[in-house]
């Protein structure tokens, strides 16, 4: 019996490709509106957060557009017309802003935990300037990537291995790959760097007490909590 192939292409692609066949059928779309996110999740047996995704490749293709407090609309010019956009099979688009925030909580985690016992008062004072800079461009209404950024590395610094510096940097600039860029102009909110800015306290304050377990569990809380402020949001 021939053995059916694994299907490799990312999963928010392949909604997207059902997608693209459903917004083809004469009347899936009454004036040019999708369904919401919580009937085409139903409709195609998959989770919101990866219709969304795929929604949001549809609309770097051309496709679609996603009107804030309106809905998902069939775009009135032919994807093609979407100068300059990425096609969703070139492998630019990024990866799966889900499966990048669960590897990220499962490694970052486990790193947080392996060091906390062993955390020197020289790497645990650059994490509390680190901190300390986050929050000052936070009250100064200033977005604090960088500082963000150099926070994760530095607790990843901690280890003493590079390989694990570079993997947890490559991680966190897939948040600048078209999808990821995309996914938050549209569902990220002012709140997010206040709450953030919480969470990134109780990581600190968890390595600085050297609790290897509060360490493992603020670091997992923290990146769970993030991706979920993205898709909770009340949106189309």
């Amino acid at each position: 019996m021939p053995v059916k192939p694994v299907e490799t292409r990312r999963l928010y692609l392949q909604i997207a490709d059902k997608l693209r066949e459903l917004i083809g059928q004469q009347g899936f779309a009454p004036n040019g509106r999708l369904p919401s996110e919580r009937e085409l999740a139903q409709m195609l047996g998959v989770s919101r957060p990866s219709v969304r995704e795929a929604l949001v490749a549809l609309e770097l293709e051309g496709r679609v557009e996603i009107r804030m407090g309106s809905g998902v609309y069939v775009s009135s010019r032919p994807a093609s017309a979407a100068a300059g956009a990425p096609s969703p099979d070139s492998g630019t688009l990024g990866e799966s802003p889900r499966e990048i925030m669960d590897a990220r909580s499962l490694i970052e985690g486990a790193i947080a935990a392996s060091v906390a016992p062993f955390a020197k008062p020289k790497a645990l004072k650059a994490l509390r300037t680190l901190y300390e800079r986050m929050a000052a461009e936070v009250a100064a209404g200033q977005i604090p990537i960088a500082a963000d950024r150099q926070f994760h590395l530095c607790v990843a610094q901690m280890s003493e291995n590079d390989v694990l510096v570079k993997t947890i940097a490559d991680l966190f600039d897939e948040r600048h790959s078209p999808l990821s860029s995309k996914l938050r102009v549209h569902f990220e909110g002012d709140d997010t760097w206040a709450a953030a800015l919480d969470e990134h306290r109780a990581i600190l304050e968890a390595l600085e007490e050297r609790d290897p377990v509060q360490a493992h569990a603020a670091v997992q809380r923290h990146l769970k909590a993030s991706y979920a402020r993205l898709m909770r949001r009340v949106k189309p």
